[in-house]
């Protein structure tokens, strides 16, 4: 038995090192410059080759002076100075429009030095009227984010984790649309905005105001504007919300799709996988690049990669790889309640599911394809909740006590939708199918949310408690593990 339980996981140790080195340097403030120290570490470890596992130590602190240092560049980048007065300047709409009491609510872009800004526009017919990609000149005083917090919820992270540097408040009479240069910008910008404005384009071919419609958008094209509060808690009570948010599950379902329309994986060759990434990497460009999206993404390309050389695909490893090359890009992220929970719910099954599948015989599942396909539904949907329910009683206080009957309703019917959503763009008159699944998934997870103990509320754990709880879990699995690899005593007769 391997005493390291990292062995078989090096990426791990160097992303959870990497992890370690962001949170130091968000809640440690450190005087000097990380580079020299990062540089200096680097050397000392490159120089103790003759001593393996000192310098196994050595660069695992390496990669937490990495994360300090990361996170101390990213949070210089989101320091400006704005100046005092009033400036005038050139702007990008990069979202739509939410109508707030007394204004409308829209990100920009500036042109020029290409901050993001949340932007808040008295509410009229033509602060209405912006859309995506809408070119603006404005009046007005830009100040820092907000430290606005509420709860678990922390506003002033959310703002940094989404890369926002200021917010403004403008008047009717300090605000115009024009025509704006977007030649300054880079080009992933300028292809990002060309993604959201292709996505605002389908949106409104949705046409529909109904509770239907608002589901499609926000499960097809991740919008969820539209949903009203009364659905929201609907989806939240029954533990369906993970099908409203864009994850890893749609992402999957869209790949299938994409092999099946590309030829299946008897034409597994490197044009097919080429093809099925940029397919799916379009697809995360036209939902907006959320961080869970990402994730997925950048898991199913190196699963693409590696289904060409017919190596290990989804693995520990792989989600770590995926942990590295995010947290790198971006090292707030890991402060992302999106990305938090998104990598726990994968780990969480990656790590439980081959215990939970053995269960039952392997012979067994294979001849018995309905009990394999019900029970790789429960194995998924119990080791998904282990990783979950910690954060979601911690960041919204509640627990779904049926999401297990939940699962067996929603991710059937979220693959038919969006395997028919495609087919409603090119024949519009199947829309009225798709609308009745919908309502009929709306309605089935109402009569759900009425079950008595649906929803275990005002759940308010510390962060302390979370951690023990995740502590107690893996101390669970070690134990079973263990359990596994004893032997049984033999009798004597």
């Amino acid at each position: 038995m391997k005493n390291d339980p990292f062995e078989s996981v090096p990426l791990l140790r160097l992303a959870v090192c990497l992890m370690v080195g962001i949170v130091v340097r968000e809640y440690v403030i450190i005087p000097v410059s990380m580079l020299p120290i990062f540089i200096a570490m680097v050397v000392v470890a490159l120089l103790l080759w003759k001593l393996p596992q000192v310098q196994s130590v050595a660069i695992a602190l390496c990669f937490v002076a990495l994360g300090a240092l990361l996170m101390q560049r990213q949070k210089e980048s989101l320091q400006v100075a704005w100046p005092e007065g009033e400036v005038c300047y050139e702007a990008v709409v990069i979202s739509e429009s939410v109508e707030k009491p007394k204004t409308m609510a829209v990100d920009i872009l500036l042109t020029g030095s290409q901050r993001k800004l949340k932007c808040y526009l008295y509410k009229d017919d033509r602060s209405r009227s912006l859309r995506m990609g809408d070119g603006l000149r404005i009046q007005s005083r830009i100040r820092p984010t907000s430290e606005w917090q509420r709860g678990a919820f922390d506003y002033h992270r959310y703002l940094e984790v989404h890369g926002f540097t200021g917010q403004t408040f403008v008047a009717s009479w300090k605000w115009q649309k024009a025509q704006v240069s977007l030649s300054s910008l880079s080009r992933l910008e300028r292809t990002r905005l060309y993604f959201l404005q292709l996505r605002s384009r389908l949106l409104s071919r949705w046409g529909g105001d109904d509770d239907a419609s608002a589901v499609v958008a926000a499960m097809t094209l991740g919008d969820k504007s539209a949903l009203t509060q009364d659905l929201k808690d609907v989806y939240a009570v029954t533990g369906a919300s993970h099908v409203l948010a864009l994850s890893g599950l749609h992402l999957g379902i869209i790949y299938t799709l994409l092999s099946i329309l590309l030829g299946g994986r008897k034409f597994f060759t490197f044009h097919f996988s080429l093809l099925t990434v940029l397919g799916i990497w379009a697809y995360v460009f036209l939902v907006g690049m959320p961080v869970s999206v990402v994730r997925a993404a950048v898991m199913l390309s190196v699963y693409a990669l590696l289904s060409l050389g017919h190596r290990e695909k989804m693995s520990v490893n792989t989600l770590a790889f995926t942990a590295l090359v995010l947290l790198m890009f971006n090292p707030l992220s890991l402060f992302d309640v999106g990305f938090q929970m998104s990598f726990i719910a994968v780990f969480s099954i990656l790590v439980w599911m081959p215990l939970l599948m053995s269960v039952f015989p392997p012979d067994y599942l294979q001849t018995h394809r309905v009990v394999r396909w019900c029970w790789a539904m429960v194995a998924v949907s119990v080791a998904a909740q282990m990783g979950v329910a910690p954060l979601i009683a911690y960041y919204f206080g509640r627990f779904s006590t049926y999401f297990l009957l939940t699962n067996f309703i929603v991710v059937p019917t979220a693959t038919l939708i969006l395997w028919l959503a495609p087919v409603v763009l090119l024949i519009p008159s199947c829309a009225y199918l798709l609308l009745y699944i919908v309502s009929l998934l709306n309605i089935l997870l109402t009569f759900l949310a009425r079950f008595p103990y649906a929803s275990i509320d005002n759940l308010h754990p510390t962060a302390l408690q979370v951690a023990m709880i995740y502590i107690v879990i893996a101390a669970v699995y070690l134990l079973i593990l263990c359990l596994r690899r004893t032997p049984s005593p033999r009798r004597e007769w």
